[in-house]
């Protein structure tokens, strides 16, 4: 892939001054809030480690004088007074050692704010994925926000607060270095400040060519990652290893390497370049300020210690300037990467709607009336004119081949979509307007995917409820009802025992444990009056899977239920069946209703019936 140029990039740098900063001011309130004593220590120790080294120039300046008068007396009297010298080195001595321990202190707190600030900036990102919507995590470009976010942004604003300080020590050491050196010559000023600015506009320049490339090559970034979990997860590796995948996969993981090495490797080499021949600028000022120096002394116009602390000054301010340009440089480049950073904190996010948490027919069940929904960039509808009542006591069954709309009908009835017309209703209540907890407290999904958390089995279970998650009464109940309880029984630890390999001692389980500790976790919520079932019995055999379910329907006679299922033999035991082709409802009925009815439903089950004959 080419290099992406600045005149077609989506996402240019920011251009004005004010927009390239704008993060600086957000950065330095994380800091504040995440801890006051530190930052104030941190702006304290900035402030010494600025103000010092110009005492130790003029120290220096001191001790040099002194010695050139002792030497004097000591050739004209044969004895010299040296106890001030000495005054003078104890206390540059005691300056070095401030200075010392204000460097020390200061790494101090930058190790410190970098633990607070990336645990406190993870937790922001984490937080603002519980306010997302589904849609968000079924979008890649979302992906790609989330991936730059998450690789920089939880060591940038602490890098930014860390160059304003170093800025700050830098702009303070540089006046005092100009108060001194003022009195030599104006111009030394303009020289030392003007010699660094050549360098500073390259690393400006290619920090925002290598911001451009971080956010072009987010996708491949991902895929890397994704590469990573396959090869090296054990939910993946019985695959890799049995189709022989992992040669084909590493090619594909160097050849993204390849091609993103490729253009770091253009970047730096220009970038070193650059910065290399317009260093030179800056040091042909130094030497030529040094030259102009020493001939000043030489010719009697300054002293021996005012030379030497001239030129300890010009080269401590060089390299003062150098600093505070690349401080600069760095807080831009800081800058564009927590961009990234308040790009996903800020993704908007709909209010949530409702505050009701009941309806005004209670009884009346769940009602779609004509419900239509297309997933976003999609151009045909997923589900269209949608309508159904289920009532409490009822049992409904939706039958339809993969990707007809079922799953989809489940999300929406959960709230993780919203229909693009029609409405769903709960007890005669739209569902946008029940408060969202109320709701989901009503309703108990498994769906074929469910979460197998590498967590404790009871956990596991209560993970189902976040009221009574650590509930081991409840556990015990719903693993009872979930027919999980006969195999947690034969566990080493019970309902303390790890599951998954992750973690040392973790057990794993067969995939019909796993479906039962599911099915317990829907049963946690006590109060729900709908249970879901979406095919999470699906990699069992016909006879397991009709004896959870009729254990399941046994346990439900007074909710509502829904099953998908691809066995007719347990779809039959449903009160309604609804037959969905293309998202739209082709056929309705019981079972002998639909088989009289001689149509699609009918021809499913003879050919499903003849395949067991």
């Amino acid at each position: 892939m080419k290099y992406p140029d600045l005149a077609t990039d989506t996402n240019p740098p920011p251009k004005r001054f004010s927009d390239v900063f704008r993060y600086s001011r957000r950065a330095l309130e994380l800091v504040w809030t995440t801890s006051r004593r530190l930052a104030l220590i941190f702006a304290l120790l900035t402030l010494i480690a600025g103000v010092l080294p110009a005492a130790v120039a003029w120290i220096g300046q001191l001790i040099v004088d002194g010695v050139v008068t002792a030497m004097g007396q000591h050739q004209q009297t044969g004895s010299a007074d040296t106890s001030f010298v000495m005054l003078f080195v104890a206390a540059e001595a005691g300056v070095i050692a401030l200075i010392a321990g204000s460097q020390r202190g200061i790494s101090t707190c930058q190790a410190l704010l970098r633990a607070l600030m990336g645990q406190r900036i993870n937790l922001m990102i984490l937080e603002k994925a519980l306010t997302l919507k589904l849609a968000h995590f079924e979008d890649s470009e979302f992906y790609d926000k989330l991936t730059r976010a998450r690789r920089e942004a939880s060591t940038r604003p602490l890098s930014l607060v860390t160059r304003t300080f170093g800025l700050v020590q830098n702009g303070i050491s540089l006046i005092s270095y100009a108060l001194l050196l003022i009195q030599f010559s104006p111009w030394t000023v303009l020289i030392l400040i003007a010699g660094g600015i050549p360098e500073f506009l390259a690393e400006a320049k290619f920090s925002g060519d290598k911001f451009r490339l971080f956010r072009w090559r987010s996708p491949d970034t991902r895929m890397q990652m994704y590469l990573e979990t396959v090869l090296a997860r054990e939910d993946y590796v019985k695959e890799v290893k049995l189709f022989h995948l992992g040669p084909k996969l590493l090619q594909r993981y160097r050849a993204i390497f390849d091609k993103l090495f490729t253009e770091d490797r253009k970047l730096t080499l220009r970038r070193d370049s650059w910065g290399f021949f317009l260093g030179l600028i800056g040091t042909s000022a130094f030497y030529g300020a040094y030259a102009w120096i020493a001939l000043s002394a030489i010719q009697g116009a300054i002293s021996l210690g005012q030379m030497t602390m001239y030129l300890l000054l010009f080269k401590q301010g060089q390299s003062a300037v150098s600093a505070s340009l690349s401080a600069i440089s760095g807080m831009y480049e800081d800058n564009l990467y927590l961009s990234n950073l308040y790009e996903y904190l800020e993704q908007p996010v709909p209010d949530q709607q409702g505050q009701l948490r009941q309806g005004p027919q209670p009884g009346d069940g769940v009602r779609f009336e004509n419900v239509t929904f297309s997933y976003p960039d999609s151009e045909d509808p997923a589900l269209q004119e949608v309508s159904l009542q289920l009532k409490p006591g009822e049992s409904l069954a939706l039958v339809g081949e993969n990707g007809s709309g079922k799953t989809t009908l489940i999300k929406l009835l959960t709230r993780l979509y919203q229909p693009d017309s029609g409405r769903i209703l709960l007890d005669g209540l739209d569902l946008q307007q029940w408060q969202a907890d109320a709701l989901r407290q009503r309703i108990g999904v498994i769906f074929q995917d469910f979460g197998r958390y590498q967590f404790l089995v009871g956990e596991n279970i209560g993970a189902g409820d976040m009221n009574h998650f650590d509930d081991r009464h409840r556990w015990q109940q719903a693993a009872e009802m979930g027919m999980a309880e006969p195999f947690i029984d034969q566990l080493p630890d019970k309902y303390d025992t790890q599951l998954g390999k992750w973690f040392k001692g973790g057990r794993e389980l067969s995939g019909g444990q796993w479906q039962k500790i599911a099915l317990a976790r829907a049963f946690m919520r006590v109060k729900a009056d709908l249970l879901v079932l979406d095919e999470p019995t699906a990699t069992m055999d016909a006879a397991a899977e009709a004896t959870i379910f009729e254990h399941f329907r046994d346990l439900s006679r007074t909710k509502m239920t829904i099953l998908i299922s691809h066995r007719f033999s347990t779809v039959r035991m449903a009160d309604q069946i609804i037959v969905i082709d293309k998202g739209r409802i082709v056929e309705r009925g019981s079972h002998e209703e639909l088989i009289a009815l001689g149509g699609q439903y009918a021809y499913l089950f003879s050919l499903q019936a003849e395949g067991y004959r």
